[in-house]
């Protein structure tokens, strides 16, 4: 069965770059009719929060991501020291005690040479004796997973054949001093355990991933099949690293974006087929296909997402906004006619409150000093309310008839005396739904 996973720290709150590995590996899974892991990789007990966990699942939540079942590796910390003792009975982990200021000068050393910034493995020709003198200096060391120097090889989902020289990559460190496991070794007994048969995360992980192979295959292990997708940059193609903070995906949602919206921009963008709103969930699943993203650096623009939520939201019954019309004291007997209108002009469910102000309580004129005494006959012709669906066809003939002026001349100073706008909505719906007219006052 084909099982995926989105394994997040809950050290902060998730944006779009981690819901674009989300999405991928639920997409995967759903199509296949298999299993979607929420794991929450929280073994770093300073950094984690429940709060942050609380609000991961709130916004897949939000989205409709739904997870068949929820693992933890602070849960799972046995198995993971079981997976050390073995790579320790087969040499194939190490304890090292260099501090991070001997690592940077090792560095840049061996940069100065015109070598790799490798780790030496210096710690390997350390002694019993001198391990016991350097503990009791520093502490406990970090453990090092030791490398077989040779090239590590697979076929990715996304970028093809990858091979990586092991030599030009440093002995990954597993566990560090204090005892907290790493990432690296932790995911690789997990998705071995959990049965994990795909693995979608960014290009940033695909060292990571070569090392990830080697563990696994030292453990007697499979490996399941990785795709790495490209990495989000801004519009202009900076990096959106600095930006991530803004981009939370309940920043989006606070700022009116709706979840077809987004998912609609995430499942195609940076792939071959043209981003197209979906108003399903079953629509984006059937779609999607891993091999038809690229490895080019991705553009996002956050401000495409607002046209795709308007059209979302041209979509909707009044029934679904029942809610939101109700909150800004639209009346029950009004809130169909105002829908129609308003579902055609608004970008965010937040616009609405703007248009139901108009037609409540008027708007603010607007009138060029050339129409001053055209809108003022004007005015004396518009009956009081309440209108309806013929009163703006019945005024506007009525003003032709008596000024004698017609077309773009006639509607336009109109409705800008009338909605203080130069476009929006067909007159004859918008007026109908008006209780005053400030113009006529």
């Amino acid at each position: 069965m084909t099982t995926t996973r989105f394994a997040p720290s809950p050290t902060g709150y998730i944006h779009v770059g981690n819901l674009r590995t989300a999405l991928m590996n639920y997409l995967i899974a759903r199509k296949a009719g298999g299993t979607f892991i929420l794991r929450i990789d929280d073994t770093d007990p300073e950094r984690s929060r429940e709060e942050y966990v609380d609000a991961i699942k709130q916004d897949l939540e939000w989205l409709g991501l739904t997870w068949d079942k929820v693992e933890r590796q602070s849960e799972r910390l046995d198995r993971y020291a079981e997976a050390a003792d073995k790579l320790r009975e087969i040499n194939r982990f190490y304890e090292a005690f260099e501090t991070p200021t001997e690592l940077d000068l090792k560095r840049k050393k061996q940069l100065n040479m015109g070598k790799p910034p490798v780790y030496d493995r210096a710690a390997l020709a350390l002694s019993d004796a001198e391990k016991d003198a350097l503990r009791a200096e520093r502490g406990n060391g970090v453990w090092r997973f030791k490398l077989d120097h040779e090239r590590i090889e697979w076929t990715d989902g996304i970028l093809g054949d990858i091979s990586i020289d092991a030599a030009s990559v440093s002995d990954p460190v597993l566990i560090r001093g204090d005892g907290q496991v790493l990432y690296t070794i932790a995911s690789v007994v997990d998705d071995t355990d959990m049965g994990v048969t795909h693995v979608v995360r960014g290009s940033d992980h695909v060292t990571n991933t070569a090392t990830q192979i080697q563990i696994m295959a030292a453990l007697g292990f499979g490996h399941p099949e990785f795709a790495h997708h490209s990495l989000l940059t801004g519009p202009q193609g900076e990096a959106l690293s600095k930006r991530l903070g803004t981009l939370a995906l309940r920043d989006l949602r606070e700022a009116g974006v709706k979840p077809m919206a987004l998912l609609s921009l995430m499942a195609r963008l940076g792939s071959s087929d043209p981003v197209e709103l979906r108003t399903d969930m079953a629509e984006l699943i059937e779609g999607f296909d891993i091999n038809r993203f690229g490895s080019a650096p991705t553009k996002f623009d956050a401000e495409d997402l607002y046209p795709l939520t308007a059209r979302y939201l041209q979509t909707l019954p009044v029934e679904t906004v029942k809610a939101e019309l109700d909150a800004i004291g639209v009346p029950a007997d009004k809130q169909e006619a105002f829908w129609a209108v308003a579902k055609e002009n608004i970008t965010t469910l937040k616009d609405l409150e703007g248009w139901w102000s108009l037609c409540r309580d008027g708007a603010e004129p607007l009138i060029a000093d050339e129409d001053k005494e055209f809108i003022a006959e004007a005015m004396t012709l518009l009956p009081e309310g309440p209108y309806d669906s013929e009163s703006w066809g019945k005024w506007t003939a009525a003003v032709k008839e008596k000024t004698g002026r017609k077309g773009k001349s006639l509607f336009m100073p109109l409705r800008k005396a009338v909605t203080g706008m130069e476009r929006g909505p067909d007159m004859s719906a918008l007026l109908a739904l008006m209780q005053t007219v400030r113009a006529r006052d």
